[in-house]
Formats: C-alpha cells, sequence, structure tokens
C-alpha cells in the first residue's frame, strides 16, 4: 500500500461507535462498514493480518484512504450503513438481489374507493396494503374479499353531484349481484364505507374483528327471522374461515411481530421475513444476498433487517431472530427476541423452514445453470465431512477381487471433480501372492500403483479410499510407508456394512449422514471400483480357463491355442466342430490329438 500509513490513519479515527468507509487510489468507495468502536474495529484489518481471509486480505491491500463518520448509538451507525451501502454499492460489501416489484392491494382514494392490485405505488393518498412477495396468495387474498363484500370494479367517477346527475347505468356486475348499484345511487357511500372497513381489519389480519361482528349481525338476523340475511352472513363467516385456514394461524396472543431467519454457504445468504398480526402470517419473504467477503449470518442479518423493514415499510415493535445481534442501544420501541420455546420459537421454525428450502432451490437453479457451483459445493462439502486439507479434486479407490483365492486381481478407479474418469481406470493381475489374501493384495496393488506414479513423476490424489476395514487399510498403509508418501495424501478405508469410515490410527470409525453427498460419493466410487474389477476378473477367470484346458494337449501349443479361439471363440464350439473345420487350423497330428484329449476326459 505505497503512499498509505495505516497507523498515521488510526491516530486520527476516535473510540465511537460510528461507519467508516474504504478508498481505494482512484477514489473510488470500495467498502463501507459499522462499528462500536471505529479505531479498534478498522485497527483489526491491519493488524491481525493473519487472521484475515484471502478476499479480506484483497480488500486491505487496496485501500488508500479512510473516512469515518461518528454517531451516538451503534443503532444509527447500523442504519447510517445500510444507508450507504444501497447509495453507493461498493464493491467488498454484500449487495442485495431483488430486481422484482412486488404487488400491493390497493385501496384507492377517491368516492366508493376500488380495490384492485398494483405494482406501483403511488403517494396519492390511496391505502396500500403488502407488498405480497406471492403473487398467488395476493390473488387469493383479492378474491376472498370480493367473495365476501360487493364492491365496484368500474373506474367511473363517482362523485356526488355525476350521481345526482344521472350520468351513469348499473352494468352487468350490478345484475348478477357483484356490485350494489352506487352509479346510480343505489348504494350510499356510508354503506359501502363499513364494507371498506372490515376489509381494512382482514387486509392488516383483524380476522377475528371482522368475524366477530359478523357474528353478532348473525344472531341479530335469526333473532329477528330474517334468514336470507342470516344465510348471507353464515357464508361470509364460512368463507372467512377457509381464508384463515390458508394462513398460519400460530397464537392470538402474538400481535404486530416481525420474524427473521437466515441460511447461507460459500457464497450467498438467504434472509427470511415473515410478518405476523393476530397470530396469523399476512407477509412473508425472502432475500438473496451474495457475499463479497467472509460475513458471519450475525452481520448478514443486521444489514438485513433494516433494508426489509423499510422496504415493506414495518413499524413492528418485537423482531424474532434465530441467535442474539451484537447491537448495542437499541432503542426501547425495539425488542429483539430469541424464543427457545412456545409459539414464538413455532414462528421461527416455520421461517428457518421456509428460508431453507429456499436456499435449496435457488442453488438448485445456480448448479444447473452452471455445473461447476455443484462441483465446488461437493467437494467443499467433502473436505469439511472428512477432516481433509485440502479439496479432494482427485480420488482413487481400490478394490480386489478372487474367488476361493483364484485369479486374484484388484481393480482402481478414478475421480476427479467428483465425477468418474474413465480413462484413468487401472486393472492389476497380482503376482507376488499366493492364495485367498485380500491383506496382501491390497498391499501390492497400492504399492505397485504408487510407485509407477512416483516413476513418472505423476501427481498424486488428494484422498484415497480402501474397499475395506481396518485390515485392508492397514496394508495400504504399509506400502505408502515403503513408498515415504503417507504423509502426502489422505487414506480411508470403508467397510460395507455400516458405511463405516476408517482413519489410519483412530479406533473409532466415522459415521456420515445416509443421505449426505459426501457419502454418495464414496458409495459411487466403491460401487464403481467392484464392477470394474468383477468385470475384469471374471474376464481373466474365463480366458485363463479356456486357455490351461487346451494347453494341456499335447503337440498344441500357445499360438495354435490363440488360433484356436480366435477362430471358434469358446473350447465348447472348439468340441462341436467338424475335423473340416477344425483342419483349417490344425494339421492331421494335432487333430488327432484333440479329438483324443476330449474322448478320454
Amino acid at each position: 500500500m505505497s503512499g498509505f500509513d495505516y497507523k498515521e490513519e488510526l491516530k486520527r479515527i476516535p473510540h465511537k461507535p460510528g461507519v467508516y468507509q474504504y478508498f481505494d487510489k482512484g477514489g473510488e468507495l470500495i467498502y463501507v462498514g459499522k462499528a462500536k468502536d471505529l479505531r479498534n474495529r478498522v485497527g483489526s484489518y491491519f493488524v491481525n493480518d493473519r487472521q484475515l481471509n484471502s478476499k479480506t486480505r484483497v480488500l486491505v491491500r487496496k485501500i488508500q484512504r479512510i473516512a469515518f463518520t461518528i454517531v451516538d448509538t451503534e443503532i444509527d451507525a447500523w442504519l447510517l450503513e445500510n444507508n450507504l451501502i444501497k447509495k453507493h454499492k461498493p464493491r467488498y460489501n454484500v449487495m442485495l438481489k431483488d430486481d422484482k416489484t412486488y404487488p400491493w392491494i390497493v385501496i384507492k382514494n377517491e368516492h366508493f374507493p376500488r380495490i384492485y392490485w398494483t405494482r406501483k405505488y403511488i403517494k396519492d393518498g390511496s391505502r396500500y396494503f403488502g407488498p405480497y412477495a406471492s403473487v398467488g396468495m395476493m390473488h387469493i387474498v383479492l378474491d376472498t374479499i370480493r367473495e365476501l363484500f360487493p364492491l365496484r370494479t368500474c373506474n367511473l367517477n363517482l362523485a356526488p353531484q355525476n350521481i345526482a346527475k344521472g350520468k351513469y347505468k348499473v352494468c352487468l356486475e350490478y345484475q348478477i349481484g357483484n356490485c350494489r348499484g352506487p352509479c346510480e345511487g343505489f348504494q350510499e357511500e356510508e354503506d359501502y364505507s363499513q364494507n371498506l372497513s372490515d376489509i381494512k381489519d382482514i387486509l392488516n389480519g383483524k380476522i377475528s374483528v371482522v368475524t366477530n361482528r359478523l357474528k353478532v349481525q348473525l344472531n341479530d338476523a335469526i333473532a329477528e327471522l330474517k334468514f336470507e340475511a342470516a344465510h348471507s352472513l353464515k357464508a361470509k363467516l364460512d368463507k372467512l374461515g377457509n381464508y384463515q385456514s390458508r394462513s398460519t394461524v400460530v397464537s392470538s396472543s402474538i400481535s404486530n411481530v416481525d420474524v427473521f431467519s437466515i441460511a447461507s454457504d460459500e457464497s450467498y445468504a438467504f434472509v427470511n421475513f415473515l410478518k405476523v398480526m393476530n397470530g396469523v402470517v399476512i407477509q412473508t419473504q425472502t432475500l438473496e444476498m451474495k457475499k463479497r467477503l467472509d460475513e458471519s449470518d450475525a452481520e448478514l442479518l443486521a444489514l438485513a433487517i433494516p433494508e426489509i423493514r423499510s422496504r415493506f415499510k414495518s413499524v413492528s415493535r418485537e423482531i424474532i431472530v434465530p441467535f442474539d445481534l451484537e447491537i448495542e442501544s437499541v432503542p426501547e420501541y425495539i425488542k429483539f427476541t430469541v424464543p427457545k420455546a412456545g409459539d414464538k420459537f413455532k414462528l421461527l421454525e416455520l421461517s428457518l423452514k421456509n428460508v431453507a428450502y429456499f436456499k435449496k432451490e435457488r442453488l438448485t437453479q445456480y448448479e444447473r445453470l452452471n455445473p461447476e457451483l455443484k462441483t465446488e459445493r461437493i467437494l467443499l462439502q467433502m473436505q469439511k465431512d472428512l477432516r481433509l486439507n485440502v479439496l479432494p479434486r482427485h480420488i482413487e479407490c481400490f478394490d480386489n477381487s478372487n474367488i476361493q483365492g483364484s485369479f486374484p486381481v484388484s481393480a482402481i478407479v478414478v475421480f476427479k471433480d467428483a465425477k468418474p474418469s474413465k480413462k484413468d481406470y487401472r486393472h492389476f493381475n497380482v503376482k507376488t501372492v499366493v492364495g485367498p489374501d485380500d491383506f496382501a493384495t491390497m498391499e501390492e496393488a497400492v504399492y505397485r500403483r504408487y510407485k509407477r506414479v512416483l516413476d513418472e513423476e505423476q501427481s498424486l490424489p488428494q484422498l484415497i479410499i480402501i474397499d475395506g476395514g481396518k485390515g485392508q487399510l492397514s496394508a495400504a498403509l504399509k506400502s505408502l510407508r515403503l513408498l515415504g508418501i503417507e504423509k502426502q495424501v489422505t487414506i480411508i478405508g470403508i467397510a460395507k456394512r455400516l458405511e463405516e469410515l476408517f482413519y489410519p490410527g483412530d479406533q473409532y470409525p466415522l459415521y456420515l449422514d445416509k443421505k449426505s453427498e459426501t457419502l454418495r460419493i464414496i458409495q459411487h466410487l466403491r460401487d464403481e471400483a467392484h464392477r470394474f474389477g468383477i468385470t475384469f476378473h471374471r474376464n481373466q477367470r474365463s480366458r485363463k480357463t479356456f486357455v490351461s484346458e487346451l494347453d494341456n494337449i499335447p503337440g498344441i501349443g500357445k499360438t495354435t491355442v490363440e488360433r484356436l479361439l480366435k477362430t471358434f471363440k469358446s473350447v465348447k464350439r472348439i468340441k462341436e466342430q467338424p475335423d473340416e473345420e477344425l483342419k483349417k487350423v490344425l494339421n492331421q497330428k494335432q487333430l488327432m490329438a484333440l479329438r483324443t484329449y476330449f474322448l478320454e476326459k
């Protein structure tokens, strides 16, 4: 960082809460951060360089100027940081990715207000409800309202003077009962406004207020023997019950609460938001965040909450989160809750379930478009699950095959980037082992494989898998030690019965989740090695069986045997051939020897 003296910069930064900004040599803002102690936080980038990840080290190398702003509390720093990031979009900050304009339900500011959905938020005095993350749910809400209350859908100007002049005539909507005809004065504005009051309660999640009012009206209608009116009110109550059953009822004691949860991987994070009113989830949204540095889930969630609350114009006084957020001096009107049990915990579980599903679906979509992302994710997961120091881009798996010690062979399969590399498959005819000795067979195969790798100066794999338990693993490890490479690669054994993974020197096996991708890759390797080894073993057994039988015939040499097998394909077909056909390969003396041999058997 030529020309930049961070020690001098730190001297002028106070021990106060605030926001700091990093600029590169071109004067471009590249990062914005918040801190409860500016000097300590900024200093940590330079003093603890070894503890920084690679991305952060790249950021630090580019810093040429530091600016800061002092605020009264950390919550103010939190909000200021969010505003600066949205305004300047610094390269190394997390960027919220959400380009859609979400739909709203609007009650228009006019005489006999219309209710419809829109994607444009216009400040004209109209009342907006939403936005709705799900267009489908928004239509369900709107359709339910229209079934419950007859409302006008036309765009006529129903000012009192226009109605008094008789400018309009009722339309088909009036004839079929969807509208009460305010355009001709058949419905008073006061009656229409009563319907609007109920609709606003429904849109605000206060369904119980409306249902209680309808129940009182229903009882009054029954008492007055107004059975048609009672039937209409009962139908409305049933429809409201159906609408409420579509929502998630948590507890009537929970009111005006925001719920946030987060799920992340190495590159992306997903934040779910639930809006709860009177025990009913009335809004839900999941935002995707692209990581720039190695931000923690707590940092990402602290960034997302003010953005989402601002977008949805939420003023909830209670915010449910999955863990404590390190934010000091939170205003009294905002309460953060980390529930451990009860209805609020169930709410949080619902949010976590939604965000986990969203993450899985979105990452699957990304991987479908970019297969290399899936490969990297699988390799990173394997590295984590198997406690490796490096990504296992090159994996080799060994398997032995024999029948009661006969024709022992060993096979090796190779996976590169979690996929079979069949051109690199190899098999070995065991040369030094007599009898059924699986351990010695494994020892020979591993030694021959990596002796050749070293002689030819090829690259070693990052991971070696041995199909077998502790015995086979010890035999393979012995060969690696003879070659002096036991510390250059990781070797594990897999036992078939319980899918146990064994490590050298560890008496306890490792058990992976039966549904984990790491175990599926290992099983694929093991099964592929078994298939490849069995196929080679069968070919060797068949060929050697045929050849050894013909080799026992006096006067028929190896070359003649190969010609016979090449011409007639099998010993059985050789036996069945007439003399005329056999004479094409054999002379008279060889033909007599062959016939005599098979007659005597």
